[in-house]
């Protein structure tokens, strides 16, 4: 039975490795590689049947009324030639944004946010790299921007701001958390539209429009908002992380769609509601657009697919369009909407659920376990804000976690303890009833029963452990948080690998083992993931050995082969894992001291060549 349950407890682990692999990593990229192979026949098919482009897009209202397509309508897509971002920039005149989290500049052209960095936040570790840029004007290798505006009603020839309009300044010579500006637009034909434009402490922007009507008529109008990006994120696409389009609605729910998948369906998908949110997220960063609550609208995500087959050109819009609302002469029409753009900070975000925005803490991706997940981030960042150091703060929630399951880890390794001190009885019925593998099978059950040992006991511990590993394993992939966070010596960003590697004596020798093909990653072995493998030797050595000798063999190859696996997983999971360890043999330990079980790390790794005194008993 003991056997039996290691050899199970070393296939399931075996087997969870090998498929969370295939599924967070191989898959994924098959999947993005496919889906990119059939945009471009989808877009190769299109343009052979399709006319001139419109300009128009999104299908997406009643009557008619269409949101302004960022990609050239729905004819085949051009690339346009790109241009610097200092360049693009300089196309339009500009009020800047200037506040302790982000900065950059508002465009009076179209009235539309395309340029903002975000302060604090470097590309790489090193402080001295460029400052993330969220958004970037069109025309830029990576156009990423919101524009808010209006539609006329269908047939209507009212003359209205578009992308080319040019506002001007009423109030306000720049944004900043205490000072709002002032946008006028006059159509000329007796509508006057005034934008007052708000931003917080932190990344959200509160854009108020007020039209005046002073024509003879009423007007009808269609306010909407749009968020546009060309080109996906250079981050893995990973199973475990979402990225992509992202929406939660009062009544609707949650609609989440990624990139690829985006692509490879083409068709908009839109929904309506009356209270909710809308964007584009990524594995850190997010933009989106808040409508005013209580308004009808209708959202709508839609994906163009690349012209020429590359994903930096492929194009995604997240909008949303509220119903018809008219205007009377001499009277004033107010709508205010929002927009978040920046970084997807914990508290934050969860300030704005607090603040009224509808399910607003879902824009981080918590995952199926996030009744562990968000528990166990909200402990380890109590933690690293108490001793300042987030690689810390994993040690000491490691210690509670134990702590916390220490009675049932305790009866667990006294369970193991007991079988193997019945190690050289169980050898000796198996001997003596090796040709009646029923018979051998009562006589060891009769044995466990007679001590009180039970040998499931060992299971649960580890059973246990899994679900905590995979929810701290999200905790270090998607919290920002976690990014750039440095431990102690070499780890300076405890969501990336560990950087070191044995190929190349921890960089003694001048070489970049990542560069060789095919198994590049593979020779990325650092000092952690080490240190993670011994520790997981030392443990299992510990345990009752199984008497079969391909276990014995498959039970000695598993450390081996997850130091492999994981020394591609973010360094705070090898370091909670190795400490995990190095705890759970610490207690063992005494545990086999107080029992009188001789504690055999290096003996039993080969199996026990039998002695002539066995023999003679068999």
């Amino acid at each position: 039975m003991s056997d039996n349950r290691n050899f199970l407890i070393a296939i399931l682990l075996s087997v969870l490795m090998f498929v969370g692999w295939q599924h967070f990593v191989v898959s994924p990229r098959m999947e993005a590689e496919k889906a990119r192979q059939d945009a471009i026949a989808e877009q190769a098919k299109a343009a052979a049947g399709q006319q001139s482009a419109t300009t128009g897009t999104s299908l997406n209202g009643a009557g008619g009324a269409t949101i302004p397509s960022i990609n050239g309508g729905t004819g085949p897509v051009i690339v346009p030639a790109v241009t610097s971002r200092a360049a693009a920039l300089a196309t339009s005149p500009r009020v800047q944004i200037v506040s302790g989290a982000v900065d950059g500049s508002i465009a009076l052209r179209g009235a539309r946010f395309d340029d903002l960095n975000l302060r604090g936040y470097h590309e790489t570790v090193d402080d001295a790299s460029p400052e993330i840029s969220l958004f970037s004007p069109a025309h830029t290798d990576k156009p990423y921007f919101s524009e808010l505006g209006f539609i006329a009603a269908p047939g209507a020839s009212t003359k209205l701001p578009d992308s080319n309009s040019l506002w001007t300044v009423q109030a306000g010579d720049k944004l900043t958390p205490t000072t709002p500006v002032t946008l006028a637009f006059d159509n000329g034909e007796g509508l006057i539209f005034h934008r007052t434009i708000s931003l917080d402490e932190h990344f959200l922007f509160t854009i108020v429009d007020t039209v005046e009507n002073k024509t003879g008529a009423s007007v009808t109008l269609y306010p909407y908002g749009l968020v546009s990006r060309t080109g996906q994120p250079e981050s893995l696409a990973f199973y475990i992380l979402h990225e992509g389009f992202i929406g939660e609605f009062k009544e609707a729910g949650e609609e989440t769609i990624k990139y690829a998948a985006a692509i490879k369906d083409a068709a908009p998908v839109s929904i309506t509601d009356t209270e909710g949110w809308l964007g584009i997220t990524d594995k850190y960063w997010a933009a989106a657009l808040v409508p005013q609550a209580g308004q009808k609208f209708v959202g709508t995500f839609s994906a163009t697919p690349s012209p020429t087959g590359d994903v930096k050109h492929e194009h995604f819009q997240a909008d949303f369009r509220y119903d018809a609302m008219s205007v009377a002469p001499g009277a004033n029409l107010t709508i205010t909407n929002r927009l978040f753009a920046g970084a997807k900070v914990s508290k934050v975000i969860d300030g704005y659920r607090d603040q009224g925005i509808f399910r607003f803490n879902l824009l981080i991706d918590w995952g199926y376990f996030w009744f562990l997940t968000q528990p166990v981030f909200k402990g380890i960042d109590l933690l690293a804000h108490a001793v300042g150091n987030f690689g810390v703060a994993i040690l000491i929630m490691t210690v509670l976690i134990k702590l916390a399951f220490f009675p049932l880890a305790n009866r667990s390794y006294e369970s193991m303890s007991k079988m193997k001190k019945l190690q050289p009885q169980m050898e000796e019925l198996r001997e003596r009833h090796k040709e009646d593998k029923m018979a051998q099978q009562q006589a060891i059950m009769a044995l466990y029963k007679q001590e009180k040992v039970n040998p499931i006991a060992g299971c649960l511990p580890i059973l246990i452990q899994i679900p905590v590993f995979f929810s701290l394993y999200k905790v270090l992939f998607v919290t920002i948080e976690m990014r750039h966070a440095p431990f102690f010596g070499w780890i300076h960003d405890l969501s990336a690998p560990d950087p070191t590697t044995l190929f190349n004596l921890f960089g003694l020798i001048p070489w970049d083992p990542s560069g060789v093909p095919v198994i590049g990653a593979f020779l990325m072995l650092g000092i952690w993931p080490l240190l993670m493998g011994f520790t997981m030797f030392v443990q299992q050595r510990m345990n009752p050995a199984p008497a079969d000798p391909i276990q014995q063999q498959i039970f000695m190859w598993m450390p081996i082969l997850f130091t492999f696996m994981l020394a591609s997983f973010p360094a705070g999971l090898v370091i909670y894992w190795a400490w995990n360890n190095a705890l759970s043999v610490l207690q063992q330990g005494v545990i086999m001291r107080r029992q009188g079980v001789p504690i055999e790390i290096f003996s039993n790794l080969m199996p026990k060549k039998k002695t002539p005194a066995s023999s003679e008993k068999s």
